[in-house]
């Protein structure tokens, strides 16, 4: 059997990366990586840690480009890649625009693709931006679905998505966090010693992360007024990797840049994301990524977004929806700072790290 894993950003990398590693421990598939590198130097960062090198690099990435260019050139790049390959099966992520026009370009040669992460929604086309269309888009092209939670599977029967095509697997980012813990103890981190060496370690961590297209403009302004207020504490500090997007770098360290207890930093290495989010306090972010990272380590986060796929954690106390205004944001990480919740790791309503074999074990028995 041939199959091939495609994905184009950070996220997307670390979540596929035990797929890959699941995919290559069959002797009866034949397994390719092709990376679209919607995301460059982040991408790139994964692969290294995890040791994967892709046999596809489409390298698309460009300033500022639209998501309308993006698009076209991942169908019309991908197409010579599934020509060539002609796999029995192409595998993509989630929500982004790697996963929804690899999974169109596959339908075009009639390739079965399968859908990793699938079934989550809000059914609000904008929020999140363009992930909602993205993820309904590839749910409707997929053959196989692979919903990480109950949840995910109820809105995908209710879809009217045929039973037998759907399997409940937890999410691979517990798998990935599983294997990144252990390869990131082994290996030590001085990029992640320098962080935490220039804080306080009796004041209280903030993690802030922040990169949510919807968000872009008065959503990261009020962010930014939030931080600003919450520095002026003097039990905290506040670590925030800055996406590299102008739309965000350029807000951000304009805001916050001047204060000494907020250090931005640049994004970091996966092994030292996990550093900080073990020694955290209290998450602030609009991630999905770090929604469900989180639950394994214990750690509670305050969502600024208006609307969440991930209901789970919300649910379950892992995580509270809270938008963006300064204000919230404001009153409840001040609520947490003051009232530490705590959290068992076991309740994760994300699985136990066992998604990626499940996900190989469908794929063989079709």
């Amino acid at each position: 059997m041939k199959i091939l894993i495609c994905f184009g950003t950070r996220p997307e990398a670390i979540k596929m990366a035990p797929v890959v590693k699941a995919c290559l421990s069959h002797q009866t598939i034949k397994t390719s990586v092709c990376v679209t590198a919607q995301h460059r130097e982040m991408l790139d960062q994964v692969l290294d840690f995890f040791q994967i090198t892709p046999d596809f690099d489409l390298d698309l990435m460009q300033t500022n480009q639209s998501l309308n260019q993006l698009s076209a050139r991942i169908i019309e790049k991908m197409d010579a890649v599934l020509v060539k390959e002609q796999p029995d099966w192409v595998l993509v992520h989630g929500d982004t625009t790697t996963s929804s026009m690899v999974a169109l370009a596959a339908f075009h040669r009639g390739i079965k693709v399968g859908h990793v992460e699938a079934g989550l929604r809000t059914y609000n086309k904008y929020s999140p931006f363009p992930e909602e269309i993205n993820r309904q888009l590839t749910g409707r092209i997929a053959n196989a679905h692979f919903a990480p939670t109950q949840k995910a599977y109820n809105c995908l029967m209710n879809e009217g998505v045929k039973k037998e095509e759907v399997l409940i697997t937890g999410n691979t980012v517990v798998d990935a966090l599983q294997v990144g813990l252990k390869l990131a103890k082994d290996r030590g981190s001085q990029n992640l010693k320098k962080i935490l060496d220039q804080l306080d370690s009796q004041k209280k961590l903030i993690l802030v992360t922040g990169h949510r297209r919807e968000n872009f403009g008065d959503g990261f302004i009020q962010l930014c007024k939030a931080l600003a207020q919450l520095a002026k504490r003097s039990d905290v500090e506040i670590v925030y990797p800055v996406h590299l997007n102008p739309n965000v770098k350029e807000v951000v360290h304009k805001e916050l840049e001047q204060l000494d207890n907020i250090h931005l930093v640049p994004p970091v290495e996966y092994p030292v994301m996990l550093g900080l989010l073990e020694a955290c306090d209290l998450i602030i972010s609009d991630s999905g990524g770090i929604q469900e990272e989180a639950p394994s380590l214990g750690k509670m986060v305050l969502v600024t977004r208006a609307t969440s796929e991930r209901m789970e954690g919300i649910e379950e106390g892992f995580a509270e929806l809270i938008g963006t205004s300064a204000d919230k944001i404001i009153e409840r990480a001040s609520f947490y700072l003051k009232y530490p919740k705590v959290l068992n790791k076991q309740d994760n309503p994300y699985g136990q790290g066992d998604a990626s074999e499940k996900i190989i074990n469908y794929i063989l028995s079709r």
